[in-house]
């Protein structure tokens, strides 16, 4: 005799005796095998980590009325391009972004939970989680993952979305066991954070305007692809473009290809050296 959908011991009912407004928490309890830092810890010899694709450069800044966020495209793999086409920046949901830095991997399973978590916490509580709390629920699954980072597999993000609260656009960096910073006006993370950081000391100034900030980064990454061989600068050649998002009262928005190809070009062009009157 089949036991009815609903019954005890049934998937449904398991669901609902454990029922949270955290996904993560949930399956810590049903299946923590599933969580991204709890598979293969104990395989891997200390202090050995395997050669597996490694994300780069992310850059982030705050600008007038929100926060943007824009990531290189290269993934590497020792001193080999494991990628060329790599994402780094993805919403987290409607009001904020995520970029990651590191084992690749790990990074994009967790940026899919983070995903799955928001969504879960919205459906259960039938409204937005907070933007603090959305930092701190990232915080907790890089802590998760500390095992594996101490192991050489380590994750470091940027989160930043725009505070309905507080009207502005805010920006979150992490370490390894979790720690969170606030970021006051921009921030890097990867290889090629401090040749990034130093375009953006630079360039950066209060209440840009969208399309200013978007050249910004791209000014920034390509500073940081210019001295750092794990990024990857725009590439004119093979038309392939930073991934930048944008995100304010209105929402998150992935700024298009052809508004990346005419700004990119443009800084290209700004940097050839054309010739000089001797």
């Amino acid at each position: 005799m089949n036991m009815p959908a609903g019954g005890p011991g049934s998937v449904f009912a398991q669901i609902s005796h454990s029922a949270t407004a955290s996904f993560s928490e949930y399956l810590a309890r049903t299946a923590p095998d599933l969580l991204p830092g709890a598979r293969g810890v104990q395989q891997l010899p200390p202090g050995a980590a395997p050669m597996v694709p490694h994300a780069t450069t992310i850059v982030s800044m705050t600008f007038a009325g929100g926060v943007l966020m824009a990531g290189d495209r290269r993934a590497t793999m020792g001193n080999i391009i494991a990628s060329r086409h790599i994402e780094k920046v993805f919403p987290a949901d409607s009001y904020s972004v995520l970029g990651i830095a590191g084992t690749a991997g790990i990074a994009l399973d967790i940026t899919r939970l983070f995903q799955v978590e928001l969504e879960h916490y919205e459906k259960i509580e039938g409204t937005l989680l907070s933007l603090e709390g959305k930092a701190n629920r990232l915080g907790a699954m890089i802590r998760s993952n500390l095992p594996m980072a101490m192991q050489g597999l380590a994750v470091i993000p940027l989160f930043a979305g725009f505070d309905a609260e507080r009207r502005v656009g805010r920006l979150f960096s992490y370490d390894v066991t979790g720690g969170r910073y606030e970021e006051q006006e921009h921030h890097s993370v990867g290889s090629g954070s401090v040749f990034a950081r130093g375009a953006l000391k630079k360039l950066w100034q209060p209440n840009l305007e969208e399309d200013a900030a978007v050249r910004v980064a791209i000014e920034a990454l390509y500073d940081a692809a210019d001295d750092d061989s794990a990024t990857g600068g725009p590439d004119a050649v093979r038309k392939l473009w930073p991934v930048i998002y944008t995100v304010n009262a209105a929402g998150a928005r992935r700024i298009p290809e052809r508004e990346l190809a005419a700004t990119s070009e443009a800084v290209i062009a700004g940097r050839t050296v054309t010739g000089r009157e001797a």
